[in-house]
């Protein structure tokens, strides 16, 4: 195999790898709310651990931090740190399957930001949201329930999955003049330090006083080392490396299997606590979610290799 191919093979793997780990990291942080976990406290903790690996990881490769990459950073991880307490405590409302799904949403939140931004959207975006649209009605609907099924948790994650757009979106204009690696360890600096200031200022039960009786369970910092070593340090390591050697679609396309592993994940019951049930038709819903992701990132290539077919057929 050409070497050429064999770095491009290996950046596929690397990339699928993550999208497993990341959806990992909806059960994860599930299971430490359910035993007991404030959402402070499990953020705190959480990106405490990922700065300490990433700024390990910069010290050992030496990457200098400018001024203008921290301010860039900074507003990164203002961004982040409102989408995850947003997602974080979305969790306590609604199932891990459902927050996955919902979460994913943000390939189709992303063009539209970008709309904003002065970009143009794409016909097959517009297409691709509608069909998420009515995915997402068939996912969170629950006949005979209030709002149709609807509840604060769906609310809370389907905001997150708007700013997952707006950051997606800011990292792509700041990571032309930044250092990808600066802007990983400022923004989850920064998460973790807002965490750590909101968690102080909040009310016992919400705060680190009653993470104590969590906190002397295993299970919990086996949770917290998951999420803070390998879905912080490690995901945004292999992010900054080998991204760079995919096209924006391919990633896309790629990241767009998180959900699916998330609800595998969930329904499998391997994670303890943690054994949900979708019914047929919140799986048609899931399904089209993931349509709808193809739809927007693999459309404008379709079309492009058709077009060349269709005029060779007219000429003929």
């Amino acid at each position: 195999m050409p070497a050429s191919r064999a770095s491009h093979l290996f950046a596929v793997l690397a990339l699928a790898g993550i999208a497993i780990v990341w959806a990992g990291g909806f059960p994860a942080t599930k299971y430490c709310i359910n035993e007991g976990l404030s959402v402070g406290a499990l953020l705190t903790l959480r990106f405490a651990i990922g700065t300490a690996g990433l700024g390990l990881l910069m010290l050992l490769l030496r990457v200098p931090i400018r001024r203008r990459d921290a301010m860039d950073g900074l507003w990164l991880g203002l961004v982040l740190v409102t989408l995850f307490w947003l997602q974080t405590d979305g969790l306590r409302f609604t199932t891990t399957s459902k927050s996955g799904f919902i979460t994913g949403l943000y390939v189709m939140f992303t063009p539209m930001v970008a709309l904003l931004a002065g970009d143009r959207l794409r016909p097959s975006h517009g297409l691709g949201a509608l069909v998420a649209l009515t995915g997402l009605v068939l996912l969170i609907r629950e006949p005979g329930a209030a709002w149709g099924g609807w509840n604060r948790g769906d609310s809370e994650t389907l905001l997150a999955a708007v700013l997952c757009g707006f950051h997606i979106v800011m990292t792509a204009h700041f990571s032309r003049r930044s250092s990808g690696w600066v802007l990983a360890f400022v923004q989850v600096a920064v998460t973790g330090a807002v965490s750590l200031a909101i968690t102080l200022a909040l009310p016992a039960p919400f705060g680190f006083q009653a993470a104590g009786p969590a906190l002397a369970k295993g299970g919990v910092w086996v949770a917290l080392a998951f999420m803070g070593l390998l879905a912080t340090t490690l995901a945004f390591y292999v992010q900054s490396t080998f991204q760079a050697r995919l096209g924006a679609t391919e990633s896309a396309v790629i990241f767009s299997s998180e959900p699916v592993w998330t609800a595998a994940m969930a329904i499998s019951g391997w994670i303890p606590g943690i054994r949900e049930h979708l019914s047929p038709l919140q799986l048609v819903g899931g399904g089209l979610i993931l349509s709808a992701t193809l739809v927007a990132e693999l459309g404008p290539r379709l079309l492009r290799r058709l077009a060349p077919i269709e005029a060779e057929e007219t000429i003929g």
